[in-house]
């Protein structure tokens, strides 16, 4: 029988990923949070939550584990970069490999910042090459995986570096960590392709996406923690007790 998709979770709105960029573009022109501020909190909580299983399901502590962080050129992959920077400042060995931004153009301001800020911290930063010898070097030694490859913005299946990239975390067989959603699940079916990344740990951002409730996405999903990115309430109100037709 099939389980529906509750309308809460966690006391939260479950919502689509369309709800979550209105509610995200209201919490930044309706209420004066920045686009930077949302990304640090996304990552310093996506940092404590993964810290948080290393030490509890890894029984290690954070300053003795090899992480490796596979970020994308947008958004998803500046909050990597912000948890990178939290995990690197734990004394974790961290590295980074971020997809090059699109041809002749450059990262957002924001992924930008961070960037900088990531490598000033001290963590390793590498843009990935389509070859992606070096990542599978370091998938194979690392005790976890961070994907911060693909957010609740993409759509359609993954593609080019991306997909390549998935399909290396994925034979890699390590512990992941994805933020707000596994890279190539649909965010609001819960469906994906083939190619997508199957987590332990969950850590999506500011609301509960509809997707990530789904019964087909259960084994991607693993345990589900929603991050509180500084959304003020009164940004998601109308969502909370609306009804869907």
């Amino acid at each position: 029988m099939k389980i529906p998709i509750p309308e809460e979770y966690q006391g939260l709105p479950v919502v689509t990923a369309a709800e979550m960029q209105s509610i995200d573009r209201r919490a930044i022109e309706g209420f004066g949070i920045s686009a930077l501020d949302l990304m640090e909190n996304a990552g310093r909580g996506v940092a404590r939550e993964t810290a948080a299983y290393v030490e509890g399901r890894l029984s290690k502590k954070v300053a003795e584990t090899l992480i490796t962080v596979c970020c994308g050129r947008g958004n998803n992959g500046g909050d990597g970069l912000v948890a990178a920077r939290f995990l690197k400042e734990m004394g974790g060995e961290v590295m980074v490999f971020i997809a090059p931004p699109k041809r002749e153009g450059s990262y957002s301001q924001e992924v930008q910042t961070n960037l900088t800020a990531a490598a000033s911290a001290g963590v390793s930063v590498h843009q990935a090459s389509e070859e992606l010898v070096e990542l599978d070097v370091r998938l194979r030694s690392s005790a976890l995986l961070i994907d911060a490859l693909l957010g609740t913005g993409a759509s359609g299946k993954p593609a080019g570096l991306a997909r390549k990239i998935i399909q290396r975390m994925m034979k890699a067989a390590k512990p992941i960590v994805a933020i707000d959603i596994p890279s190539g699940l649909n965010p609001d079916t819960g469906y994906h392709s083939g190619v997508v990344v199957p987590a332990v740990l969950t850590c999506t951002l500011g609301l509960p996406k509809r997707g990530l409730l789904a019964q087909a996405a259960q084994r991607y999903v693993g345990e589900l923690k929603v991050i509180d990115i500084g959304f003020p309430p009164e940004a998601f109100e109308s969502f909370r007790k609306r009804e869907r037709k």
